[in-house]
This record gives structure tokens, sequence and C-alpha cells, in this order.
């Protein structure tokens, strides 16, 4: 008896393998799902490993000779010359398919990193694989003329059977060839900003084992590289930000946090006074909970406003959104921070923004020297990387998020954890 064992992506190709190499008459006798490592334990990927057995193997082979009768007919015998010519071309022309691949694969090896022909080798094993098929074919084509039972139709099934195996093992090897391509795609579903894209591929390629997928090593990295703070707010806060990042709603919601949740004695303050809506917003909010609130134009307003509220725990003061390309205005503002003597002051910053946008708005507020992150409307997009992307180019810890527009109940704290799943889209909103 003869027992093989095969690594197949499916039942069928693992069918076609078995009757190649051990005839009709071979069993199956197990099969189950097994973890097959890729390219330095990246990509790693289920496969089926099934047993096969057959019985006097040798002696099956000995059998073929029995119907060499049938195939002595002029008929079959022009059928088998016809079949013959098919199998040579298409033998042929798998043949060139691997040569193109092999000459392909090392043009693109030469314009690629030093880092690529780690995977030659993979791709190398796995067309040597599909060329020792074709020798195979080939010696099934010189049994059909000898006497071999099985008839044209059978074999040519089998090259094209070869085929798809073909199409298969160069899709396969496409994907081990260059995992960094594929890591950087993955990265870029996840709007991770392109910026950070090689120093996280060059973490994952020195830090972590083959044991561990590649999720696994994403999450590490984000939980190592964001910044996120839980200290409580205390004296007074001031939230700074660019237009319609919902400034005046988050500073409500803390508000509401602190009086109703935390039992502090909190204070309003608002220097916004372009917006009679904001203002009027926060008036009634401060009147619900039953805080002072205050409205300043001036510098003297601003140090009036501050000495009226010094027996709060922590004062809120609310600024009107600047552009942060607009320096002028952003040496306006800082001059309002500067006579609040802030013992915080929080960047309120959308999940929705751009990319692009990110780094220009946090530098442009980098003037007035902001400690800490607020992240607003998490409920507004799917796709989170820009968490990433902004705790990264802040280098400051995220403090709140916001997730939705009920006031006070969505804002809260966050872990590295939970900023981890919503990069990785295992935590959404929607």
């Amino acid at each position: 008896m003869v027992i093989k064992r095969y690594l197949v992506s499916n039942m069928n190709e693992a069918l076609t393998r078995i009757r190649y190499e051990l005839g009709k008459d071979a069993i199956i006798i197990s099969q189950r799902k097994v973890k097959k490592s890729g390219i330095k334990g990246w990509f790693s990927k289920k496969v089926i490993e099934v047993t096969a057995a057959v019985e006097n193997f040798e002696e099956e082979k000995s059998t073929l000779n029995s119907e060499q009768e049938f195939r002595n007919s002029l008929e079959n015998i022009k059928k088998l010359m016809e079949s013959e010519v098919r199998i040579k071309k298409d033998v042929e022309n798998v043949k060139d398919t691997i040569n193109n691949r092999i000459l392909e694969h090392n043009a693109n090896v030469e314009k690629e990193s030093p880092k690529a022909t780690k995977y030659q080798e993979n791709y190398m094993e796995n067309i040597n694989h599909v060329n020792d098929k074709t020798s195979i074919i080939q010696s099934e084509n010189n049994m059909e003329q000898s006497g071999d039972k099985r008839d044209f139709e059978s074999v040519h099934k089998e090259v094209s059977d070869l085929k798809s195996l073909l199409n298969k093992v160069i899709q396969n090897t496409s994907v081990d060839e260059n995992p960094i391509n594929y890591l950087q795609e993955k990265l870029s579903q996840l709007d991770i900003d392109e910026k950070f894209h090689d120093e996280i591929i060059k973490s994952i390629d020195e830090e972590f084992s083959k044991e561990v997928d590649e999720t696994e090593r994403l999450r590490d990295i984000f939980e190592r590289n964001v910044l996120v703070s839980k200290k409580r707010l205390n004296g007074r806060v001031v939230l700074v930000g660019p237009t319609g990042v919902g400034k005046t709603t988050t500073i409500a919601k803390l508000a509401g946090r602190l009086a109703l949740v935390e039992k502090k004695k909190v204070g309003l303050i608002t220097v916004d006074t372009y917006r009679i809506g904001a203002i009027e917003q926060l008036k009634t909010y401060a009147e619900i909970m039953n805080i002072p609130f205050k409205v300043v134009i001036t510098m003297k307003e601003m140090e009036d406003a501050i000495e009226f509220m010094e027996d709060c725990d922590v004062v809120l003061i609310d600024t009107t959104g600047r552009s942060s390309k607009n320096t002028m205005q952003i040496s306006e503002l800082r001059a309002f921070v500067q006579k609040a003597n802030p013992q915080h002051i929080s960047m309120v910053i959308s999940a929705t923004t751009k990319n692009k946008d990110i780094m220009s708005i946090l530098n442009g507020y980098s003037e007035l020297s902001y400690d800490n992150i607020i992240i607003t409307k998490l409920d507004e997009t799917t796709v989170y990387g820009s968490l990433y992307n902004i705790s990264k180019s802040a280098n400051k810890p995220i403090n709140f998020i916001t997730t939705g527009q009920n006031v006070p109940d969505d804002i809260r704290t966050s872990s590295k954890e939970e900023i981890a799943r919503f990069i990785l889209g295992e935590e959404t909103l929607c």
C-alpha cells in the first residue's frame, strides 16, 4: 500500500493530484484543515491536509495493458495521434507561461528593494512544482502510445486541470512574493497616512516572531504608538480648534459630565462671539445645569470672568474657530489663551479630517501649546485610521473622544486597546 499526504487549497485540487500520482483506485483516508505559514510568518493561510492511499500500486500499473486490443483499432490510433498533437501544444504553452513568469519575476526583483529577493526561493519552488507536473503529462502521453488505458479525453482534461493549477500557483505566489505591497494596501484600507507606512512595516519585520499574524502585530504597534490620557480635568481648561469640529457641543458635554457625573462645580466662558447661535446654545446648557456662564470680548472681560469663577473646580473656556493658515487670527487667539492662564489646552479635531489636512491644522495651532487632544465625530465615519494619524502627528495624548450628538452622554475617555480596535475596524459606531 502506498500512502501520501497532500496540502491543497480545495478538494478539487486534491482529487486532481491524487489521480495524477496514485491512480483512479486511490481512496481518501482523512482530511482536515491546517494552518500553513507564509513568508517569514506573514499572511499564514488555512489549507486542507488530505491523506490518500492505494492498494497494489505497481500491480495497477501492470494492468494498463489489459485493453491493448481496444487500442489497436485504426479509429482509436487516429484519435490518439490527434490528441498527442493537442497535448504537446498544451504542454508547450504551459511551459512558455512558466518561463515568462520567471523572466517577469526576475525583472521585478531587480527593480524592487533587496528585501524582495528573500521571497524568490519560495516563488521558484512553486514554479518547479508546476514544471514537474508538465513532465508527468508528457510521460503520460508516451504511455498513451504504449497502451495506457486512460483515453485521450482523460489526458486532455488533466492538461486543463494543470493549467488551472498553474494559475492558482501564480496567484498565490504573487501575494507571498511581495508581502510589503500587501501590508501597504492593508494600511491604506485602514486609512493610515502613507508617511507612517515604512515605520510600521519596519517594526513588523524586525520585532515579531512568525507565530504572530499581521493583525496582532498591527494591534501591538497601534497600542504602543497611540498616546492616551485619562487625567481628570481641573482648573481652567481652554478648547481650541478649527471651525466645524464641534467645540461648542463638546464643551457642553464636558460640562455635563463634570457637573452631573463627577459632581464638580463648573463654570463656562465663551470667546466665540462670531456665532450668536453658539452663545445661545451654551447659555441654554448652563441654565439647565445651573452653572455660571460668561461671554467675553476683551482681555479685561476675560480677566473679570475668571475672577468671578474663582471658586469653581473647573472653568471650561470655548474659543472661536480659526483657520490654521491664518497666522494673525491664531495670534489673536493666543493672546486670549494666555490671559486665561489655563492648566490645560485641549486641541479639538474631527475624526473625519482628511490626512493631508491633519498636519497642517496641528502645526497651525502648535503656537497655542496644546497639551492634549479631543477627537470628535467618530459617529460620522466608518474608518478610524485618523485616530492613529492625529495622535502620531501631534505626539500628544488623546484625552476624550465624542461619539454622537447627545449631551452629555456621547463623550468619554478611551483606552489604547479600544483605539486599536477602532483603527483595525473591529469596533464601529454605525
